[in-house]
């Protein structure tokens, strides 16, 4: 990982936590995997302010392309659950993809688990399009 672990923003990291307590109940077991992997990375994530964050950091908001090693390229855009819309690439940050990108930086690679197997895959865009994340209206 270019900067050795997740980066979060301090407002982004309150919503992700909110986020992960309420999907607790969620009963598809591919995302509570998911969710329960993040909160696992957030426990040694780095932590920053807004000023601070580097404009590669996959973040709310940020339009994310990933590649995988088999050559196919995605792109999306990572939203809150409620702006989830996937006609238009709009993946909520809870889906299992989402919780696998967000944090990490462009050129990262992580492994991601298909049903034939799991595949590595690597963070080849990001363009920001943060806006204000508001913290208390989560979904």
């Amino acid at each position: 990982m270019k900067y050795g672990g997740l980066i979060i923003e301090k407002k982004e990291y309150v919503m992700l936590k909110k986020l992960m307590n309420l999907s607790g109940y969620h009963k598809d077991v591919t995302y509570k995997k998911s969710i329960m992997k993040l909160n696992n990375e957030l426990k040694t994530a780095t932590v920053r302010d807004e000023k601070d964050m580097p404009t590669d950091v996959v973040r709310f908001n940020s339009i994310v392309t990933i590649t995988s090693e088999g050559g196919w390229q995605k792109n999306f855009q990572l939203v809150k659950p409620s702006d989830s819309d996937l006609k238009n690439n709009k993946l909520s940050i809870l889906t299992p993809m989402g919780t696998a990108v967000i944090g990490y930086a462009k050129d990262d690679v992580f492994q991601w688990e298909f049903p034939s197997g799991e595949q590595s895959l690597t963070v080849s865009n990001v363009e920001q399009q943060n806006d204000y994340v508001d913290v208390n209206t989560v979904l």
